[in-house]
């Protein structure tokens, strides 16, 4: 049976529920554990900080991988870093100010849905390409649902403030 988390249900209703998805286009490790490890930062009370092992052990995410993940979120202003025995990780902005797409283009870094729309103008067929105001639509209807999610809707269950839907039992689905 398919794991279906309150994650999965919120996007069924973006989406609609008769829709059937035959084909992935797929979202990249980094991007799924970046997700994760701020969703989880995001339902902890504010300045409160989490050690990287004890996040990656509760996101299911592999410590080594999750080190260069945060060096990144870190680097581009979405998580701050404390040393020492009261350490570790927490968010630099409020929840409600960063949206999937602050994630996502911090750790892989600008969306393209196909090459053509990558913006270095490789493709010598975009003047005549019948193809590309549908690719250009796409894209943007897609980068509109990832900026309007802030993380401050996916963090918290409805049934109360601090619990993180990454927190969840049954995480094996990831």
């Amino acid at each position: 049976m398919a794991c279906r988390s309150s994650h999965t249900f919120r996007l069924l209703r973006l989406l609609g529920e008769g829709v059937q998805v035959k084909h992935v286009l797929r979202i990249s490790r980094r991007i799924d554990y970046g997700l994760r490890a701020m969703l989880l930062l995001s339902s902890l009370p504010p300045r409160t900080t989490v050690s990287r092992r004890e996040l990656a052990l509760r996101i299911d995410v592999p410590e080594p991988f999750l080190a260069k993940i945060l060096k990144t979120l870190v680097d581009r202003g979405l998580v701050r870093s404390a040393r020492g025995s009261r350490g570790g990780y927490a968010l630099a902005r409020p929840a409600d100010a960063v949206s999937f797409l602050d994630v996502i283009e911090a750790v892989e870094g600008p969306v393209a849905i196909n090459a053509c729309l990558d913006g270095d103008g490789s493709c010598g067929r975009a003047p005549s390409c019948t193809m590309l105001p549908v690719w250009r639509a796409g894209q943007e209807r897609m980068l509109d649902v990832f900026r309007q999610v802030k993380l401050s809707k996916l963090a918290l269950e409805d049934g109360g403030p601090g619990v993180g839907l990454v927190q969840l039992s049954g995480a094996a689905c990831g």
